[in-house]
């Protein structure tokens, strides 16, 4: 494919971003000297490309020292962005190196309220896969492998928050919520084990297996790498035997690709 763009780069949009990149590395406010200087734009085009961001209320002119300083609206254009939505973008390719390894589909999950949601998947690619259509499907936390590996690994405050949650639903998953028993007996498993795990237990699906590890930092849990097979075939123990160690590496090449 040819590298051409059809159009060109509009120069003023690219400058303007650049002062807003720069505004915000000093912390929110410079002058139009600092600003110059750091960007390489002349002042009187530093100057013309604030005003103009000034009057779209993305920063303001402070009259006290005539600096400009980045508005409340800016945030305004990052409110439609979020981290899973970036993750995933990342995680597509490393998934699909991890399916060429084990062949069972793949799904990266992420918290969505009170479920687990599939944000990118390898189901359209596997060859051993009964689903092609999963993006957007919600997975709920107490019945999936996903959903008990967010739980479990997640900290005890956000833990408490998304059980509570559940315990107001009238179905088995609130059933199961209000179980204080199950709820500390599923924790205790999964950290045991080292990853979640589900044998038919989610009904829609009660044909099929799965096993899910977190993909965790030291600060910041983001999601779930899962993978799912046909419960004829495999048990979770013998899917964990086979597949964890390749599921393991991948989450280590996610969180250098998004830390980094």
């Amino acid at each position: 494919m040819s590298d051409e763009r059809k159009y060109k780069t509009v120069q003023g949009l690219v400058r303007g971003l650049r002062l807003l990149y720069e505004l915000n590395r000093l912390n929110g406010g410079g002058s139009i000297a600092e600003l110059s200087e750091r960007t390489g734009l002349h002042r009187t085009t530093t100057r013309r490309l604030l005003e103009t961001l000034q009057s779209e209320g993305l920063v303001r002119l402070s009259e006290s020292d005539k600096s400009y300083w980045l508005e409340r609206r800016v945030r305004d254009l990052s409110d439609g962005y979020r981290d899973e939505h970036w993750i995933s973008s990342v995680v597509a390719p490393l998934l699909s190196e991890l399916q060429q390894q084990v062949r069972w589909p793949t799904d990266l999950t992420t918290l969505d309220v009170d479920a687990m949601i599939v944000r990118e998947t390898t189901h359209r690619f596997s060859p051993v896969s009964f689903h092609r259509a999963m993006v957007g499907r919600r997975i709920p936390l107490l019945f999936s492998a996903s959903g008990k590996a967010y739980i479990a690994y997640s900290d005890s405050a956000e833990r408490e928050a998304l059980i509570s949650l559940l315990a107001q639903k009238e179905d088995a998953e609130g059933e199961r919520a209000r179980d204080k028993e199950f709820v500390e007996r599923l924790v205790n498993t999964t950290r045991q084990q080292g990853y979640g795990s589900n044998h038919g237990e989610w009904s829609p699906e009660k044909n099929f297996g799965a096993i899910a590890l977190p993909i965790k930092s030291e600060e910041k849990l983001y999601g779930c790498l899962n993978l799912v097979f046909l419960r004829s075939t495999l048990s979770p123990e013998a899917a964990a035997y086979r597949y964890l160690d390749e599921m393991k590496r991948t989450i280590a090449k996610i969180l250098v690709n998004i830390e980094s």
